[in-house]
């Protein structure tokens, strides 16, 4: 069984330091059930891959279970595919050969293991019961391009079918400790079994791999269940601590408190979506996705519209979907309103095909609460995959901030705000996302406009090309 890492960024040996192995040597380790061992078979500045080799011993595998199992003597002990195919055997070399990356540590560069690359995987043979459609559910939402190539039971027979092993290249540009984690879980996921006994232990493991990314993928109920060998109750368990019932103790509503105080005088929040509809009006879209949804103001506002036909709002925080609910009015909401109307459950940070096929995404200060990597992500997620005809997005203006009474010099409007842009700032992103997804962009300011720091608040209108 081989995994290869590729890195194709400049500097690409940098690899080398992050998974704490020189590539110039071969490594080795002795495992439980077998031997790792780490070469590079490239290693230049323009790419450089890291190949993990598992050699598995089955014979003694099934000794080290002891007398009684090793009596038993089925044929399937000795003759099995666990040493061609991905597994939990290669989750435990991950962990116990690339700990240190698992971790996202890196001693001699702390700096690298924060920093996105552009990484390939291969895998030599992966198992997956339910085929191709399963292996790109479960890595595709998370951003990978996933190309993965059959194997047929015999070439000399193919009337026999195709086999359920499959070649898996997988390309993202991500951090490495995140396609490490990915790999750690969905693996033993994919193949559905565990050579080692599954129990409380397992669950804690599979929350701190899957911290971050699996509590809003769209197969997290699956892939819990499958990671934990079926066990209903360990899978009820991690799916609770997952997405727990009960949310911060701040309400939407309290949450927006801390945003909207400033504005308020303006009412710029008001402002914001009545320029987003009219927008959406005038380009004459009939369906519309409302990205980071939140307690539903703009949803409510748009099914006054006769315009869009069908008009989706999609959260992270469940709570939010709850209160929105509630302010929709959706017990006791019309038929002909509640057919036009859906609320979605997910990350705005991972693909989901459930957001593709609509004429509009809108996403009205929502990007200033992403971290880099996570704005990338959303990046990819909306402009890459959903690909509507029409993107709107608003954000603040940090130059008018001044202009705010009681501000300290330098604070951001919203204390979960990663970055308040300029228009400049802004205009630049814009234009990288225009090149980079075939969109064209118009950039608006939205409120009382101030004749050298602008408009409080930015709309960029991309438009597909």
């Amino acid at each position: 069984m081989i995994l290869s890492i590729t890195n194709h960024q400049p500097d690409a040996r940098q690899l080398g330091f992050l998974l704490g192995k020189h590539p110039d040597r071969v490594q080795a380790k002795e495992l439980p059930f077998g031997k790792a061992q780490v070469f590079f078979p490239e290693a230049t500045a323009e790419r450089c891959t890291a190949a993990l080799w598992l050699d598995i011993n089955p014979v003694a595998l099934t000794r080290s279970r002891g007398k009684s199992y090793a009596a038993s003597f089925q044929l399937s002990h000795y003759v099995n595919d666990r040493p061609y195919t991905a597994s939990s055997f290669l989750s435990v070399a991950l962990s116990k050969v690339y700990g240190s990356a698992l971790n996202g540590n890196c001693s001699a560069h702390p700096e690298l293991p924060g920093q996105p690359l552009p990484l390939e995987a291969s895998l030599s043979a992966v198992r997956a019961s339910g085929g191709e459609a399963q292996i790109r559910r479960y890595f595709e939402p998370l951003g990978y391009k996933v190309k993965a190539i059959g194997t047929p039971l015999d070439p000399q027979f193919p009337e026999w079918g195709e086999s359920p092993y499959f070649q898996v290249r997988l390309s993202h540009s991500i951090r490495l400790q995140e396609l490490l984690q990915h790999l750690y879980v969905l693996i033993p996921a994919l193949d559905n079994n565990k050579h080692y006994y599954v129990g409380e232990q397992e669950v804690e493991k599979l929350l701190d791999k899957g911290e971050g990314w699996l509590e809003s993928h769209p197969e997290a109920t699956a892939i819990s269940r499958r990671y934990l060998k079926k066990q209903r109750a360990l899978a009820r368990q991690a799916m609770e601590k997952l997405r727990p019932v009960e949310e911060p103790t701040d309400t939407p509503e309290d949450q927006k408190e801390k945003e909207t105080e400033l504005e308020a005088p303006l009412k710029l929040h008001e402002q914001r979506h009545e320029r987003v509809v009219e927008t959406l009006r005038q380009l004459d879209v009939r369906s519309v996705l409302d990205l980071g949804c939140s307690s539903g103001k703009l949803l409510r506002r748009l099914l006054m519209e006769r315009f869009p036909e069908r008009i989706t709002g999609m959260d992270v925080s469940l709570r939010a979907l709850e209160v929105a609910k509630k302010r929709l009015n959706w017990e006791t909401m019309g038929p002909k309103k509640r057919e036009r109307l859906q609320l979605l459950h997910g990350s705005l940070t991972y693909r989901d095909r459930r957001l593709e096929g609509y004429d509009a995404a809108v996403a009205v200060e929502v990007i200033e609460h992403f971290d880099p990597p996570r704005l990338t992500a959303f990046e990819r997620a909306v402009f890459e995959y959903a690909r509507p005809e029409v993107v709107l997005i608003t954000t603040p203006n940090r130059e008018y901030n001044k202009l705010f009474e009681n501000m300290p010099e330098g604070q951001l409007r919203h204390p979960d705000h990663r970055f308040e842009w300029t228009r400049e700032e802004f205009k630049a992103w814009a234009r990288r996302m225009s090149d980079a997804y075939g969109y064209a962009c118009e950039l608006q300011g939205i409120g009382p406009e101030h004749k050298t720091l602008g408009a409080p608040s930015q709309l960029a209108v991309f438009k597909k090309s």
